[in-house]
């Protein structure tokens, strides 16, 4: 590593801070962002720092404040108010105690806050009290855990940093840890850091240049310590920084296998949740396979080298006490993979009950177990496969699992062996009541757990996505939690939509390119989708061509143009559409966008009438065939829609000129017309029926078959 401190940086921070928060606390926050951008450092608000302040307080009285980082905060993007103040005058009195638990330690926290709407502190907040420098820094670095996770791990440290940094063994993060620090600091005053044994280091300062930059020398000596143990005769072969990022020649028919074991997968681990109209929860996938992944898991002795216990207790709550290694899918039989992958999980989900059974007097009371199946699971050939509720959480848990196997990996290649914690450690830090704390998003995350993201941990496709009524329902499915694969022909429409919608939504929308009258294209697309996230819960075909021509002028080639897009593209979607629900096994929705003209066509319009008729009937067919497999299949059918914000529909740029000519209208008195013409005077617009569409995605009611018109209320079009 390297210092990456800048004295222009540093100063703009306090010129931007300075002001409202005072120059420490500024410096603060530039020193904690400079830790938290580098991944080998923390991961996901991990680490945490702090720095000493004196102040004035509401009565004049002069006060030493502790700021430390709030619990979770992420250290790469924190702000001064993420660092909530304390009386350090009263934290340092703490110490006198022999015990103190952790709601103890939490009401005392909490009660001498300097601001009552403060966040939390972290967990270790009286490690920082009870030591005595200006400014403290904690990161759990990758090289510091590849020297303390292993079997000779205290003479390894000890070679690699020397005597002048502390060693403690491991002490369970919170007062007792605070309690070790400081009396191992006191036994050691000269001391320029701290090791604690699978759990990271710490090191201070007077400045916060001092403590940041004490931090990347003795992380740059671990580095070098591994590196040199690694280049050792003799020493085995080991996967380098990152592991995901060296390119080579991927095997063939990798993404294929990927495309083919995810959906399964992502359906084994979906939670039952006894919900008759959502009788399953959601997992998002993310997927680690890159060369020095597959070649680390190809290796003889994988199950030795990275079944077992995390890097650090602070990742248990994202990843589990143990991966799920599975290596025997080398079948290209669907039905065999299917077998293969349920046993594995279900034996998984069999051991984990065993050891919450172990340990079910260690529970906290009123604490819930988690979901028994695995977060992360090693498939030798095809890479890891990395779960979460949402995509936030499975990004988390990619994270930790890609420094984990990278760490274990260079544990392996220096010759020794790992050694993670005891289980009944394991066990008390995954159950334990601040770490489950943590699993809250942040304020504005988007895909929470909470009533306004009704589809979190879902994933739709959007077929005709780059039109008026796509992009709408992109927008609608988005503000709902959901991620959104956008797919339209290739080209700038389809670009301009995802980048527009990324702003807002970073992370949550794809934009694949699909032709839906090409079988190949279709499964591409659906396959590109899976190895992405792990598979669809809900498919729109939205994507349509219309054209204006009496039948007495209306050519076969016309009318097969549009009977290519509008039935033969519905039926390629909606068949693999029902081939990806029956591989995931957990349901699914299809919602159709139809049109008024289906039930009220137009003359001159015949083309398009006849044709979305035909792709409206394929879906109430479609109806009756996927009900056994809990796929619900549903249609929205809408009336003139012309925009969705400066997007114009294409269909009426198609149609729009002939029905002016015909009455004599421009384009706002056509939309005029339209409007005047439905027994509610409203304007159609694309969010009514992205609205729609939201209504049977969100299963409000046990419907199959159905239509809602969209179209403010016109008699000769209502279903019947």
């Amino acid at each position: 590593m390297r210092s990456k401190w800048s004295e222009d940086e540093a100063a703009g921070f306090v010129a931007r801070y300075g002001a409202e928060w005072g120059e420490r606390l500024a410096l603060r926050t530039y020193s904690a962002r400079l830790l938290g951008e580098e991944s080998e450092l923390v991961l996901h608000g991990g680490g945490n720092c702090s720095v000493k302040v004196d102040q004035t307080n509401v009565l004049g009285e002069e006060i030493t404040a502790l700021y430390v980082k709030a619990s979770g905060a992420d250290m790469g993007s924190i702000e001064p108010a993420g660092f909530p103040g304390l009386d350090l005058d009263y934290l340092r009195r703490l110490r006198v105690l022999r015990e103190l638990d952790d709601a103890e330690m939490v009401e005392q926290l909490r009660t001498h806050l300097l601001r009552a709407a403060s966040p939390t502190p972290s967990i270790e907040a009286l490690v920082h009290a009870f030591l005595p420098a200006a400014f403290v820094d904690h990161t759990h670095a990758d090289a510091i855990l590849a020297l303390t996770n292993r079997d000779d791990g205290a003479t390894a440290i000890k070679e690699a940093l020397g005597n002048d940094v502390i060693v403690l063994p491991y002490v369970t993060p919170g007062f007792k840890l605070a309690l070790a620090a400081a009396r191992a600091l006191d036994a050691q005053p000269g001391a320029w850091g701290m090791v604690w044994a699978h759990h990271g280091v710490m090191t201070w300062g007077e400045t916060a240049r001092d403590s940041y930059e004490m931090m990347i020398n003795l992380v740059s000596r671990a580095e070098r310590y591994v590196a040199a143990s690694r280049a050792k005769p003799g020493s085995p072969p080991a996967a380098g920084r990152p592991l995901v990022a060296v390119q080579s020649r991927r095997q063939a028919g990798l993404d294929a296998r990927l495309a083919q074991v995810a959906p399964i997968l992502r359906g084994l681990l979906a939670e039952r949740s006894g919900d008759c109209d959502r009788p399953y929860g959601r997992v998002v996938l993310q997927t680690i396979s890159g060369p020095e992944v597959l070649a680390a898991l190809a290796g003889s002795g994988v199950g030795e080298a990275f079944v077992n216990a995390p890097l650090t207790t602070d990742h248990l709550i994202r990843t589990k006490p143990l991966p799920l290694l599975v290596d025997d899918l080398d079948s290209p039989d669907p039905e065999v993979l299917r077998a293969r992958l349920e046993a594995a999980v279900q034996g998984y989900c069999e051991t984990y009950q065993a050891y919450l059974a172990r340990h079910e007097d260690a529970m906290p009371a009123g604490m819930q177990a988690f979901d028994p199946r695995p977060r992360v699971v090693l498939v030798p050939g095809l890479g890891v496969f990395c779960a979460g509720p949402d995509l936030r959480e499975s990004i988390m848990a990619r994270d930790i699992a890609e420094h984990t196997l990278t760490v274990k990996a260079s544990i392996v290649a220096g010759g020794s062996t790992y050694r993670g914690l005891p289980e009944e450690e394991l066990f008390r830090m995954e159950y334990r009541t601040l770490q489950h704390a943590k699993l809250g998003p942040p304020a504005g995350v988007r895909g929470s757990a909470t009533a306004g993201v009704p589809l979190r941990g879902h994933v739709a496709l959007v077929t005709g996505a780059a039109g008026a009524i796509g992009t709408g329902i992109c927008k609608g499915l988005l503000e709902a939690g959901c991620l959104v694969a956008a797919t339209d022909l290739a080209g700038a429409p389809l670009e301009a939509l995802v980048h527009a919608l990324e702003a807002d939504f970073p992370g949550m929308i794809l934009g694949v390119p699909l032709d839906v009258t090409d079988a190949a294209s279709v499964s591409a697309a659906f396959d590109r989708v899976a190895r992405t996230w792990g598979g669809i819960d809900l498919v729109i075909p939205n994507a349509g061509l219309a054209m204006v021509a009496a039948l007495v002028d209306l050519t076969l080639d016309s009318y097969r143009k549009l009977e290519q897009v509008n039935v033969e593209g519905t039926l390629l979607v909606l068949a693999e559409a029902a081939r990806m629900f029956r591989r995931q096994a957990t349901g699914g929705d299809i919602v159709l966008v139809s049109t008024k003209n289906v039930f009220a066509p137009g003359a001159n319009f015949g083309a398009y009438s006849s044709t979305k008729a035909a792709a409206h009937q394929l879906a109430r067919i479609a109806s009756l065939e996927l009900a056994a497999d809990d796929v619900r299949v549903n249609m929205v059918a809408p009336d003139a829609v012309f925009s969705c914000g400066t997007c114009r529909s294409g269909l009426w740029a198609e149609v729009g000129p002939e029905r002016m000519k015909a009455r004599g209208l421009d384009e706002a008195g056509l939309e005029a017309y339209y409007q005047s013409r439905n027994l509610l005077k409203a304007q159609v617009t694309a969010e009514h029926v992205a609205n729609a569409v939201l209504f049977f995605a969100t299963r409000q009611t046990p419907t199959t078959g159905a239509t809602i018109p969209v179209d403010g209320g016109l008699p000769d079009s209502t279903p019947r």
